[in-house]
């Protein structure tokens, strides 16, 4: 396992941009855990007259059977498959969309450092507007991305290329952080040399790790030291 040392932290004279996932990177991803595992079943389960353990068991193979798939991330998608207001029901649980620790932090960091900074998110367009007017992230970016826009999921061959046609990104002097290995590797097989992997996207859950790619605990570690001990007072 690799991590953010400073054997492995971004030597940031080599990179004018910093392309950021959104869930389970900014944003702590306990609150889509929660959603997808604990309160869609419940509500599919009072909806269709069924016990809670059941719509789990029922809901998980549906699920699975679009993951890292483009409609997996499609809000309408689900709302159309399980007879449920997805949008909805994020907006009534909407107060638990939260920050990981030290992320806004780190995007303050970013800009004192001057870099080119965009949000690359395989979420909807409209669970990316809830999430930006919960968080104020948006103040801290340059461009947001939806791979809706794009026709492909951010892991699927392909993507990158697309989104480099529109945002222009130098691949060597490019800096990605995510929490999917899959969209890692995708974006390492396309040429891109700087990349970082969250060990921690769910606050309540264990550290995970590929053992594929140098790993970060908190954004703010890959700050310079002497910014990221100061990025905390500054926007």
């Amino acid at each position: 396992m690799r991590t953010a040392d400073p054997t492995f932290a971004p030597d940031w004279a080599h990179i004018d941009c910093v392309l950021l996932d959104m869930d389970g990177t900014l944003l702590d991803l306990r609150f889509d855990n929660f959603f997808w595992r604990e309160l869609v079943p419940q509500r599919y389960a009072a909806r269709y007259g069924l016990g809670v353990e059941e719509a789990a068991r029922l809901l998980h193979p549906r699920f699975a059977e679009w993951e890292g798939r483009l409609e997996w991330y499609c809000l309408d998608h689900w709302t159309r498959e399980l007879g449920l207001d997805i949008a909805a029901l994020k907006h009534e649980v909407a107060e638990r969309i939260v920050c990981l620790p030290n992320a806004l932090e780190f995007l303050r960091g970013l800009r004192g450092l001057r870099k080119r900074v965009a949000l690359v998110t395989n979420a909807s367009r409209t669970s990316l507007a809830l999430k930006l007017e919960r968080t104020g992230l948006g103040d801290y970016l340059d461009a947001c991305y939806c791979s809706h826009d794009f026709g492909l999921p951010k892991e699927a061959e392909g993507f990158w290329e697309r989104l480099n046609a529109q945002e222009a990104f130098d691949t060597e002097r490019t800096l990605l952080v995510d929490d999917s290995a899959s969209v890692l590797r995708a974006a390492r097989a396309y040429g891109l040399r700087h990349l970082y992997e969250v060990r921690r996207p769910d606050s309540g859950a264990a550290p995970r790790d590929s053992g594929e790619f140098a790993t970060v605990d908190c954004l703010q570690d890959l700050l310079p030291r002497s910014l990221a001990s100061g990025a905390s007072g500054t926007r």
